[in-house]
């Protein structure tokens, strides 16, 4: 196993198996709408790719881009880096992220979509941190809630490394330290 993992926390399977339950889902709810998925990047890029391949619904598919954390600490500031080029007017907003934890990003971020008059916004997080939420929001879809530890993996990082591994990990107290 990788020298910064402390443990395995979710395997590939168990991945595999949220993403055909949230898929289901999202397309039982979503079947008769204009649905727009607006994925937060970088770390939710793996799993809103492995995530539409179960939604069974017509959809299209944008990305938004802020950045909140520097190492293993939510910074408190988020930089917004790049906006979506659908304009999302009269659709309804499936606002997908990799972990909501504080809170503040995926709060700023659906301030920024209702500026731009969906229908409504509904959010969907792999991995739900409620132990250290500090904003008043709470995600519509969640794949698992996870202790309140630092993952990486399936597309989550640590200094930008460990996006590839194929499982969520819990970073290793040694990494941390680095």
């Amino acid at each position: 196993m990788n020298t910064a993992v402390k443990r395995i926390l979710i395997s590939k399977r168990k991945l595999k198996n949220i993403n055909k339950r949230l898929g289901r889902q999202i397309t039982k709810d979503y079947k008769d709408k204009n649905l727009l998925i607006v994925c937060i990047l970088k770390s939710s890029a793996v799993f809103v790719s492995d995530l539409l391949r179960n939604i069974k619904c017509d959809c299209k598919v944008d990305y938004i881009s802020v950045s909140s954390y520097n190492g293993t600490k939510p910074t408190g500031n988020i930089e917004f880096k790049k906006d979506i080029d659908i304009n999302p007017e009269g659709y309804d907003i499936l606002l997908i992220d990799d972990i909501i934890d504080t809170g503040n990003t995926l709060k700023y971020v659906k301030e920024i979509l209702l500026e731009k008059n969906p229908f409504s916004i509904r959010i969907c997080c792999l991995l739900d941190k409620p132990y250290g939420r500090k904003a008043d929001i709470n995600a519509d879809y969640i794949g698992k809630i996870i202790p309140d530890e630092y993952v990486i993996g399936y597309g989550l990082d640590y200094d930008e490394k460990y996006r590839n591994l194929p499982f969520i990990g819990i970073l290793s107290d040694e990494q941390e330290r680095r």
